[in-house]
């Protein structure tokens, strides 16, 4: 299929009628070896200063874990307290330990020094200011100690209460569903599809979809015909798919929301994405091309 001409994004949408998966497994972020702090308080929130006592006392308590990357000269410093300390966002809130750094903080790993924003777990942040959320609720899950969720500061981005609001409340899943879960929740227009029930089958088959469109470096619907009797069979429902792709050289964050805007400008994807489903399932992958392959796969 060639190039969308209303859109620099090649999107395509086959709907199944008859016819016819922190990148997930971010490496684990680095296990600090620092003296506890005092914690400082803001407005009902209490906010740690010591990313090795945060990630303690949020893997002792089974919470999310939230840091934030702070960059004064840059003045990327959203107001933290005051969306932290937000009323309606404190039944939330309670279940997360959050800890507040500069962008040059450093911790010790093995004995040596290291920049935090220098290790591969916080690389889609692009070593800029910004929020990583790491997942240290279930020890037995496979997202245990991954950063599960990303929010740049730069690019004129400013977290408001809506945004995080809708980080909290994801689903469970890797990096790069979420992103693009999130992407899709946070559209101005706010598609429905992702506010349905987020089922396994559908994440693991847009992973893998989306990982053998990243693998090739092209987007499609490759075997649909087999994959589409497959999906229904195990959700017992009829399975609707999208994809789309990136331009190439665009950092994670910024491609779920391009693939979002893409589908938008085809009334047929964003049939699929805008409307209400039963079931679905959201990933993207990155191809050594420098493209991210997005993948959306519902049932009704």
């Amino acid at each position: 299929m060639g190039r969308s001409s209303i859109c620099h994004f090649v999107v395509c949408l086959l709907f199944a009628a008859g016819a016819l998966s922190a990148a997930a497994g971010e490496q684990a972020n680095p296990a600090p070896e620092e003296p506890a702090k005092a914690e400082p308080a803001a407005q009902g929130f209490t906010w740690f200063d010591n990313y090795g006592l945060a990630m303690k006392h949020a893997e002792q308590q089974k919470q999310l874990l939230l840091v934030v990357f702070t960059d004064a000269k840059r003045q990327l410093r959203p107001n933290l307290d005051e969306l932290f300390g937000s009323a309606d966002l404190q039944p939330l809130l309670a279940d997360v330990t959050a800890v507040k750094l500069p962008v040059d903080a450093r911790v010790q790993v093995g004995g040596k020094p290291l920049r935090l924003l220098g290790h591969h777990a916080f690389s889609h942040l692009q070593g800029q200011a910004g929020l990583a959320i790491i997942d240290l609720r279930d020890a037995d899950s496979r997202y245990f100690r991954q950063v599960v969720s990303i929010f740049p500061f730069h690019a004129g981005r400013t977290l408001d209460s809506f945004q995080l609001r809708t980080l909290l409340t994801l689903p469970s899943g890797s990096l790069t569903q979420r992103t693009l879960v999130f992407a899709v929740r946070t559209h101005p227009e706010r598609p429905q599809s992702a506010l349905a029930s987020w089922h396994p089958v559908l994440a693991a088959e847009a992973e893998s979809h989306s990982g053998h469109q990243a693998n090739i470096g092209l987007q499609g619907h490759h075997q649909w015909e087999s994959r589409f009797h497959r999906i229904s069979g195990q959700i017992g429902s009829t399975a609707t798919e999208v994809c789309a792709e990136s331009w190439p050289g665009q950092g994670l964050f910024a491609a779920a929301l391009e693939c979002v805007h893409s589908w938008r400008q085809s009334s047929g994807h964003w049939s699929a994405v805008s409307g209400r489903q039963r079931l679905f399932g959201y990933d993207m992958k990155l191809g050594r091309n420098g493209i991210w392959y997005a993948t959306g796969i519902f049932g009704r």
